[in-house]
């Protein structure tokens, strides 16, 4: 079987698989379950547009991964071909482990659980199938090969994740401001002393890079509609899951119901195959088959939250400066008690307080280097020309809260 394969992406055009490995990774059913799960989870209910999936963008990463090999062998940095398929592969998988919805619902599926320890999970049942040849992937997925600047390159404050999403997202969303110059970033990057940096030429395409981030985050990323859609899925998975708890029977799919019921978490992950299992079985369409059903339940909290995602009647949301105080929580759901008739505890299920948290750069973890002509490397906060970034060390916190119109 040909497993060179060219696909026609409506961000690069034709990129091609290049590697045999790659393609069977691909065409695994745990890959495939990526096209049924949103990238940028209930983001369409903000932006019609933004209906794309988690498969498309980790193959745009991985095309990405392709090119910034090339640059860096052109410039002398040495990456032999096992590192080369290793490097996309990892890139590849990197987001696997997500659930439905995405961030949407982080942490909800399998409790307190990140996606990216269900993906390294995933990983290594993955490598376990294919006779060890994602060893090396895994190696550098986790930060323990020696080349650390191939890490970066994954995982990072400039890793090819980040510019395929805010390339990608920017495109579907129809939120210009998240276009950035990604022809010239990967030109532009380099190797110093095993740490990845941009040349000197390219600091005005990182700036750019720094704030399209930082505005796609406000725009998109936290908008508050598709934040306050993310609160009633919330709600709506904790009430059934409570309800099941309690003997009542409701309509799911078997995977679905085995997460609802069982409630796993970290530990269950490592030592449940079952729990790997039926996660590669959920995707976005079990929930939504799911709410759609629950429309009818005569539980009258979870029929009202399913019925307000649904037609979009979404909560109204208010966002601050300063912390929600207390008592405009007892107010809100003394409001929503009275006027639905609840008990306290099912109040809440419908007002929701929070914070949100953006920040632009961080000089605390991993930094940006630019190097200079003469050798010199300095961190993008102090080489930039245009923007300041050197006063950026906490993030930018807003706080909300949330009930029904």
């Amino acid at each position: 079987m040909n497993k060179k394969k060219i696909i026609n992406d409506p961000i690069y055009g034709f990129i091609s698989i290049n590697h045999e490995i790659l393609f069977d990774c691909i065409s695994h059913p745990y890959f495939q379950r990526l096209r049924r799960i949103k990238q940028l989870g209930m983001s369409h209910l903000v932006y019609p547009g933004a209906q794309h999936t988690r498969f498309q963008h980790a193959l745009g990463a991985t095309h990405l991964m392709g090119r910034a090999v090339e640059t860096l062998r052109s410039k002398g940095v040495e990456i032999n071909q096992d590192e080369e398929i290793a490097v996309q592969l990892a890139i590849l998988l990197h987001d696997i482990g997500h659930g439905p919805f995405s961030h949407s619902l982080e942490s909800s599926i399998l409790t307190g659980v990140s996606h990216e320890a269900i993906s390294l999970k995933i990983m290594e049942e993955l490598n376990h199938n294919f006779g060890g040849q994602l060893h090396l992937a895994i190696e550098i997925f986790k930060g323990n090969y020696p080349k650390k600047f191939l890490h970066q390159m994954v995982s990072g404050q400039l890793d090819m994740d980040r510019l395929d999403y805010l390339r990608r997202d920017s495109f579907y969303s129809g939120v210009s401001e998240g276009t950035i110059g990604l022809d010239r970033i990967i030109q532009m990057l380099n190797v110093h002393n095993d740490q990845l940096v941009v040349d000197q030429k390219g600091v005005y395409s990182i700036e750019k890079f720094i704030m399209a981030r930082r505005f796609m985050y406000w725009q998109v990323y936290l908008h508050k509609t598709s934040l306050a859609a993310d609160q009633v899925m919330t709600s709506i998975l904790k009430r059934a899951k409570k309800l099941i708890k309690e003997g009542s029977k409701l309509f799911g799919s078997r995977a679905l119901l085995y997460f609802l019921s069982t409630e796993p978490g970290q530990h269950e992950l490592q030592n449940n195959t079952e729990v790997l299992y039926h996660f590669n079985l959920l995707d976005d369409s079990d929930l939504i088959s799911a709410i759609k059903q629950w429309m009818s339940s005569d539980d009258k909290v979870l029929s009202t939250l399913c019925a307000m995602l649904i037609n979009r009647r979404l909560p109204k949301i208010i966002i601050s400066n300063q912390p929600i105080a207390e008592k405009d929580i007892d107010q809100k759901l003394s409001e929503v008690q009275e006027r639905h008739g609840l008990s306290i505890e099912e109040a809440r299920y419908f007002v929701y307080r929070g914070d949100l948290a953006n920040l632009t750069y961080s000089t605390e973890s991993e930094q940006i280097e630019i190097k200079y002509k003469n050798g010199e490397i300095k961190d993008i906060s102090r080489a930039a020309e245009t923007y300041s970034f050197s006063g950026e060390g906490l993030p930018t916190v807003k706080y909300f809260i949330s009930y029904p119109k």
